[in-house]
């Protein structure tokens, strides 16, 4: 008796149970006709919006004759290309071959197929992820080339015909050999290795910058060029990581006093420098716990989060920045313009002739003491609509020519 009860139970949840969308309807519909209950209440037995449960009952009242227990003709619609995809997908399985290869085999037969949507169909046919492998136990495939680590004993310096992506940058060799890179180097104790001496790693930074390179993420796709290498003195550019975390393992002490050792190299060199300059503050956002880092203001994110302040100077002609400063806070930003231009009087022996800035850059009384210096300056500021009435109704005599 308890064993007929079982089975009576579970052949009774076919019918209690719909397992396709006519037979739902149909349940739905008995459950409204024959049980009495209202729509709403069927609504939400049945998984229906009650206002698709009420069409539904007014179709059968129209068609009270319509045939149930019928798959849908979506139901029915044969999915012959689907399923021979999915059966391509689990034949490759078969060959031991990981998400990613399933995805990039299929691609190579024309047949384009995420490796999301892979990773969806095996779990569906019961597949089990399969275990972290080794190199030497994964299919026979073409795999990217490894290049080899930065070490600057393994330079290769032999004459031979290479071909690079950057030759632009062996221009700037002989300014590099007169301003002495490596002994200025030395003397502002930036860090270095056995393998990546400071002056190699300065070089490899520089070659981003000279060709243009914004993130440290766009050179792996030239690691294996041997110019780029050559420029920086190693075997092979160092890598990603290297780069993005050099400026971690450099003290702060160390910054001025390199600034001040290249200023001199380069004015050695009778380069000429601008007369105007563009001064800004810029934040660099700091995603960390220390509660000592203040909050300044982004322009990017229209916000204020914590950051580290930094003051910069370019050369508006040259486009080279020639000062900068990222040791401030706030009580000391107004007052970075004033320590700007003493720099610059000590380094060229002469004030800079023009500065172009932010209105909110400064204070007025820093503004009046660049008056009293005789430097030119213009500040910037939101151009509202009642400044832009004022200037065009001003007479032609209220404006100086400059």
């Amino acid at each position: 008796m308890p064993y007929q009860s079982k089975e009576r139970l579970t052949l009774a949840s076919h019918f209690l149970e719909p397992t396709n969308s006519t037979h739902r309807q149909y349940e739905a519909l008995r459950a409204y006709y024959v049980e009495g209950l209202s729509s709403g209440e069927v609504a939400d037995r049945f998984g229906y919006r009650p206002g698709s449960f009420r069409v539904l009952a007014h179709q059968f009242r129209q068609d009270p004759e319509r045939a149930f227990f019928l798959a849908s003709q979506r139901e029915t619609k044969p999915h012959s290309k689907r399923q021979r995809l999915r059966d391509r997908v689990v034949a490759l399985r078969k060959q031991n071959l990981s998400v990613q290869d399933i995805s990039r085999s299929l691609t190579y037969d024309g047949q384009p197929l995420s490796p999301a949507t892979v990773s969806t169909i095996l779990q569906e046919e019961g597949f089990a992820r399969l275990p972290r492998r080794l190199d030497e136990e994964r299919p026979e495939g073409t795999r990217p080339t490894i290049a080899d680590a930065a070490d600057v004993e393994q330079l290769d310096l032999s004459p031979r015909t290479m071909h690079t992506s950057f030759g632009g940058l062996f221009l700037f060799l002989p300014l590099l050999i007169e301003a002495d890179l490596t002994e200025v180097v030395r003397r502002a104790h930036l860090p270095g290795s056995k393998r990546v001496p400071a002056d190699a790693a300065v070089r490899s930074l520089l070659a981003l910058k000279l060709f243009g390179k914004a993130r440290h993420t766009d050179l792996m796709s030239h690691v294996l060029d041997e110019g780029l290498a050559l420029f920086a003195g190693l075997n092979v550019i160092p890598k990603r990581s290297f780069l993005t975390e050099y400026s971690c393992r450099i003290a702060p002490s160390c910054y001025p006093k390199w600034m001040r050792l290249w200023f001199d190299a380069v004015s050695q060199k009778r380069l000429k420098w601008g007369t105007s300059f563009d001064l800004d503050f810029h934040t660099i956002p700091f995603h960390g716990e220390d509660p000592l880092i203040e909050k300044h203001y982004i322009s990017k994110r229209s916000r204020r989060q914590k950051g580290i302040l930094a003051f910069l100077a370019r050369d508006s002609e040259r486009q080279v920045f020639c000062y900068a400063n990222a040791d401030l806070r706030k009580d000391q930003q107004s007052d970075e313009i004033v320590q700007f231009v003493k720099f610059w009087k000590r380094r060229t022996g002469q004030l800079p002739e023009e500065l172009v800035f932010d209105s909110r850059l400064t204070t007025h009384a820093k503004l009046n003491w660049l008056n009293r210096q005789g430097i030119r300056f213009i500040t910037l500021r939101t151009r509202s609509a009642k400044i832009l009435e004022e200037l065009v109704a001003a007479p032609a005599s209220a404006w100086r020519r400059i």
